[in-house]
């Protein structure tokens, strides 16, 4: 078996290669078979597809995507949340309606981007798919990213579904001879080698020993069983455990380090492809179902019920769900006995990696900390910004995405500044995330500050309001009474310390929404420009940092909840191409000036 910088290193190479395709297919006409016939993207509301639309446009107009591309953007039936399984039947009943039998001849790509990004709150406006990465010219997002990393697998593909969310990315190496191929009936998985902690967040493989060895680059199989989150004395019990060196039971590199031989791990998921008489069969449950009243999980939903090893066990166990609803069981038994028999064929990727990017934590470690990623994707400090030549300016280990940043400026270890104008007397601390923003005042920003500003329109007129927090704050947390509101945590203080010190009412008004959490808390200042709110919040920041006063008495108040609902997209991405425009013009005064 190769070294981990071996394989590192081929990682690199193959992730090379893919974007080098990719880069050749931008703003070109791909050519029959060469390409997807189909991207789509989920949205969870009508906000939030106008937002998606705007930035797919936006892309096609500046030659960012390839050509001839049906790209769309399907939005789920209003009312209860369906989830990434019931937005996948949603697809598919979309795609028939639009396009009558002929869907079926597709090759479709689906993202699944319908969330609203509670654990990476900059990506809430204008999407998860949406999200910076540190490099490309202009830089890359997420969505050119998938489309890279997944080049190949059009043309070895026979017409379906691939289905992937939004906020990963998997690398990965194979033999020069080798192929991804997605041509059997059922469904087709991806399977990464992982350790079985994180086993216990994903998927899980039941392979059978004696049909794969483990050593390659890449092995086709099939699965006997797929677990959906256990716990590591499931996985043992079951089987799912290999060693890695030992022939019988064999793995490579692991989910985020390559370990050593001889550890224990588990093949975990990632993408699956659905061939079309599977999607046919989903589609006619989809539409005898008339109304999803309840959240189905592509992956646990539809994949525990494949193998010969599937049980009925999972339709009744409701640990891993967020809301029990009354339909969910009946829902997941009438998929159970549809699926039973279907096979779940499984592409062993022994050479592979798997990135979450999620949620604050893991973002700012894989696009600043994490030397693996950033050798394998080639990733820059500097990605497409105008930033001063002074060393001290910036950390290595810092990423700036598309941003100016004024002389004087800086800029500490692990953080990541996007989309923002910086000025000369800022200086922000480690481990910070700085979205959408122009600072202009003389301020230090602390370690570990979430800062995101966005333009919303009331009464059509734009305003500005900007959000900040700890990235270790939990926003998806909420409480049942406002009794309960002093469990609630800002920046390591009790909500109600902080609400006191800015002059907010503990009251029924207090809150957007009956879950009562940091999402929901009204308690942003509405401005009239980008700067002054960057203001506000700072100060707000400033004063709980150092229990002093600062009211917010005569302020329009907002929830990030509420942010969402008056988002202007329109403005924020003029910002952006603000930004954008500076930048382009800065280069071409290097290019005449040399």
């Amino acid at each position: 078996m190769p070294a981990a910088g071996e394989r590192s290193a081929a990682r690199r190479e193959a992730t090379g290669r893919r974007l080098a395709r990719f880069a050749a297919l931008r703003g070109k006409a791909a050519r029959p078979g060469e390409f997807w016939d189909v991207v789509a993207v989920t949205a969870a509301d009508a906000e939030q597809a106008l937002a998606y639309r705007q930035q797919l446009a936006e892309k096609l107009s500046r030659k960012e995507l390839p050509l001839g591309v049906r790209y769309h953007v399907f939005v789920d039936p209003p009312g209860p949340k369906i989830g990434n399984g019931g937005s996948t039947l949603h697809v598919l009943r979309c795609l028939e309606d639009l396009y009558g039998d002929k869907w079926t001849s597709f090759i479709v790509l689906l993202i699944h981007s319908g969330g609203y990004s509670q654990r990476l709150p900059n990506a809430s406006a204008l999407g998860k798919i949406f999200t910076a990465l540190p490099f490309g010219d202009p830089i890359y997002q997420m969505l050119e990213l998938k489309l890279a990393m997944y080049i190949d697998f059009p043309s070895h593909m026979k017409p379906g579904i691939l289905i992937t969310c939004s906020d990963d990315i998997e690398l990965y190496s194979t033999g020069v001879t080798e192929t991804v191929t997605f041509d059997k009936p059922g469904f087709t998985a991806l399977a990464h080698p992982s350790d079985l902690t994180v086993g216990t967040t994903h998927g899980v493989f039941v392979l059978d020993p004696s049909h794969f060895s483990g050593k390659g680059g890449l092995e086709y199989t099939s699965c006997h069983r797929f677990l959906h989150k256990p716990d590591i004395e499931t996985m043992r019990q079951c089987g799912a455990v290999f060693v890695r060196g030992n022939c019988s039971q064999l793995s490579s590199s692991g989910d985020h380090s390559d370990s050593e031989i001889g550890s224990e791990c588990v093949y975990t998921d990632s993408i699956f492809y659905m061939d079309h008489s599977t999607a046919k069969q989903l589609l006619t449950f989809y539409k005898q179902m008339g109304t999803l009243c309840c959240e189905i999980d592509a992956y646990g939903d539809f994949l525990q019920a494949l193998g010969p090893g599937a049980t009925q066990d999972y339709t009744k166990s409701t640990s891993n769900v967020t809301k029990e609803e009354a339909q969910l069981v009946e829902v997941r038994q009438k998929l159970c006995s549809l699926l039973k028999g279907t096979t779940l064929n499984v592409i062993v990727l022994n050479n592979s990696k798997f990135y979450h990017t999620g949620t604050t934590q893991e973002y700012l470690f894989h696009f600043t900390s994490d030397s693996k990623l950033k050798f394998e994707l080639n990733l820059l400090s500097v990605a497409f910004s105008i930033f001063p030549d002074k060393a001290e300016t910036l950390d290595q280990s810092a990423s700036i995405i598309q941003s100016i940043l004024e002389p004087g400026c800086f800029i500490g270890p692990g953080s990541i500044i996007e989309y923002s104008r910086i000025g000369p007397e800022v200086s922000v601390g480690k481990n910070s995330i700085i979205s959408g923003s122009y600072i202009n005042l003389k301020v230090d920003i602390p370690s570990n500050c979430f800062l995101s500003s966005l333009s919303i329109k009331i009464n059509d007129r734009v305003k500005y309001v900007s959000m900040v927090f700890s990235v270790e704050d939990n926003l998806k947390k909420s409480v049942k009474l406002l009794s309960d509101t002093h469990s609630l945590q800002f920046f390591g203080v009790s909500l109600l310390e902080c609400l006191d010190l800015w002059g907010v009412k503990v009251s029924d008004q207090l809150f957007s929404n009956t879950h009562l959490g940091l999402w929901t808390a009204r308690i942003f200042p509405v401005c009239s420009t980008l700067s002054e709110s960057v203001k506000m919040s700072l100060k707000m920041l400033h004063s709980v940092q150092h229990m002093s006063a600062f009211k917010l008495n005569g302020f329009k108040l907002l929830s990030v909840e509420e942010m969402l609902t008056y988002k202007d997209v329109e403005d924020m991405l003029k910002f952006r191409k603000q930004i954008y425009d500076k930048i382009c013009l800065q280069r071409q005064k290097e290019k005449s000036d040399l």
